[in-house]
């Protein structure tokens, strides 16, 4: 059964088996994602996703026991920070947040955790966190990404042929927002990004085997504007929006009837 963390009264958690109970807690960010989209957009499709990942457990998994802990909405977002509204925390900030949370669950006796993580920026924070937890407080810290798109051939369907930067605050971003929240999204003004310092590199490029951390305004606009995002969101929609979170919960659906045979 899924429930929501903060909806349990304390009798109620008392009688939580914290064996097998698995601890989802969707993670965030507060950045800009271009001229269309709102900066809560990891903070809409992580409550999104969480939601149709109940949702699926509700259908097909009734008796799974999970417990979805309240949003972390700012996560670390150094690479947009010179764009206006965007909100980081600093890593060790971001690391302790993270810990002290997994620590006062595993001092109730929960023994796992799963990080619904939806800002690619998160993602070496959270990796580290993993593994000192595991290390440290003997519990199992599991990873799950809902923004790896590029290992997933059924969202990258959704993406218009020939928008071939897309990524950051682009089309699939932008079409997952459509999907939850459209009356946040502003398409009529939005504008396409490139990485125009990596154009024409084949080895040193932006996800490539040589790379540096990359900071937002690096993508700009034909015209050389600084714009923060990847691709062309012109061609999102809600049904593509859709699209991806389907895919996404199936496989998330997969990845969690295995973690909750996981013995650590």
């Amino acid at each position: 059964m899924v429930r929501y963390y903060n909806e349990l009264t304390r009798l109620e958690m008392e009688q939580v088996d914290k064996d097998e109970t698995v601890v989802m807690i969707p993670v965030g960010a507060l950045e800009q994602h271009g001229n269309q989209c709102p900066l809560g957009t990891d903070e809409i499709i992580a409550e999104g996703t969480a939601r149709r990942i109940k949702e699926a457990l509700d259908r097909e998994i009734p008796d799974y026991p999970m417990l979805i802990f309240p949003l972390i909405p700012v996560g670390l977002s150094t690479e947009h920070v010179n764009f206006c509204g965007s909100v980081t925390l600093k890593p060790d900030t971001f690391y302790h947040v993270l810990y002290d949370i997994c620590k006062s669950l595993a001092h109730h006796g929960f023994r796992k955790i799963a990080i619904l993580n939806c800002h690619g920026g998160n993602s070496p924070i959270i990796q580290v966190l993993s593994r000192e937890v595991r290390s440290e407080l003997g519990i199992a810290v599991f990873i799950i990404n809902c923004g790896a798109f590029f290992g997933n051939q059924a969202v990258k369907d959704t993406v218009t042929p020939g928008n071939i930067w897309d990524f950051h605050g682009g089309e699939m971003e932008t079409s997952m927002v459509l999907a939850e929240r459209p009356e946040t999204v502003k398409l009529e003004t939005s504008e396409a990004g490139i990485p125009r310092k990596f154009m024409g590199n084949k080895t040193f490029t932006v996800y490539g085997p040589i790379t540096l951390g990359w900071v937002s305004e690096e993508w700009e606009t034909e015209d050389g504007k600084p714009i923060g995002i990847g691709g062309d969101p012109s061609g999102a929609t809600a049904e593509k929006g859709n699209q991806i979170y389907d895919s996404f919960v199936e496989s998330i659906l997969s990845g969690l009837k295995e973690i909750r045979k996981w013995k650590d």
